[in-house]
């Protein structure tokens, strides 16, 4: 009889246990959350090379228990970065890296950033991307359902072209150049009397090889990444625009994420782009070498010539004043000229 009791006693012990360890066990699993993060170029870029160290930040900082599964090449938004955009507000979409210049045709400030020569140097840049205007940048997200979590540097924008050298602000007229679906590209183009054509990026490799275009603009690590040196002859450094890559998640992916872990999604990013901007700098001259290695001639503007240009580009601020908001179009160029 005391055997049966004994026997008794411990099965319900052990019922007991299992009875807690199964909410345990549940929890554990319902606390791991698992997000993609997309980006548009291929794994080895610059804007790869970020994600990637961004899911690894966030993997080592929440102990495995939040992961993004990086996924290149556009493959999750068939290469049409307007359309990633309204996906990531829907929610289809987890996390995104695209260019500021890309979020300015749902949030018209985010044009400011690209704003032609508006910056005399990265550090400035860095310090307007970490500092007030960057902040207000990304909380202005908040009313598309997307959660920007921080912008990192990309190098300074350059003109590539098959035939044409450019060297004096004359070189520009008549030149059919690629770029992207955004106003202020468009304007700045036209000023300088080139045919600005908007077109997707999935579409320019095969537009430069067929002739259709003549150029395109990029920072550096764009024609070299995607092969361009195989259908362009001149890298020509006009560095007159910037835009940086901006990190988010959908509102809904961010709320998925436990509050304990979100302080370190967030550290995760900021050192990510600590990081990136440090590399980006860096790498941009090592870049050049290359993309002269491969057969490209690199050209700049003579004497006086850059002035020619800087005055021309900024003719076109006054017509974006109103797309950018006049209080942040003149907290922009307070901020550069303090």
């Amino acid at each position: 009889m005391r055997n049966n009791t004994k026997s008794y006693a411990l099965k319900c012990g052990y019922a007991v246990m299992f009875s807690l360890t199964i909410p345990m066990i549940a929890s554990q699993a319902q606390a791991a959350v698992n997000l993609r993060l997309a980006v548009p170029d291929p794994a080895q870029s610059s804007v790869g090379q970020a994600a990637s160290r961004f899911a690894e930040l966030v993997e080592q900082k929440t102990d495995g228990e939040v992961t993004f599964q990086v996924f290149p090449d556009g493959v999750l938004f068939s290469g049409d970065q307007n359309a990633a955009i309204n996906q990531q507000g829907s929610g289809a979409l987890d996390g995104l890296i695209l260019a500021s210049s890309v979020y300015a045709s749902f949030e018209p400030r985010m044009n400011a950033i690209s704003l032609p020569y508006l910056f005399s140097d990265y550090e400035q840049f860095q310090a307007y991307l970490n500092g007030e205007p960057g902040k207000e940048l990304l909380s202005s997200l908040d009313r598309l359902d997307i959660h920007g979590l921080g912008f990192f540097l990309r190098t300074f924008r350059n003109v590539t072209t098959r035939e044409t050298p450019i060297t004096t602000a004359e070189d520009f007229e008549g030149i059919t150049l690629r770029t992207p679906n955004n106003p202020l590209f468009v304007s700045l183009f036209e000023a300088l009397g080139a045919n600005p054509t908007p077109m997707a990026f999935s579409e320019v490799y095969s537009a430069l090889q067929l002739k259709a275009i003549d150029g395109q603009e990029n920072p550096v690590e764009v024609p070299y990444n995607n092969r361009f040196y195989e259908v362009q002859d001149h890298l020509n450094l006009t560095q007159h625009i910037a835009d940086a890559f901006l990190l988010s998640l959908s509102q809904s992916a961010w709320e998925r994420i436990p509050e304990e872990y979100r302080d370190e999604v967030e550290q995760a990013a900021s050192e990510m782009a600590h990081e990136r901007n440090t590399i980006e700098i860096e790498q941009e001259q090592a870049i050049v070498e290359k993309l002269k290695n491969e057969g490209m001639q690199v050209n700049v503007f003579a004497e006086g010539e850059l002035e020619k240009v800087q005055e021309i580009a900024r003719g076109v601020y006054g017509q974006f004043s109103e797309n950018i908001g006049e209080d942040f179009m003149q907290k922009s160029l307070n901020f550069v000229t303090e």
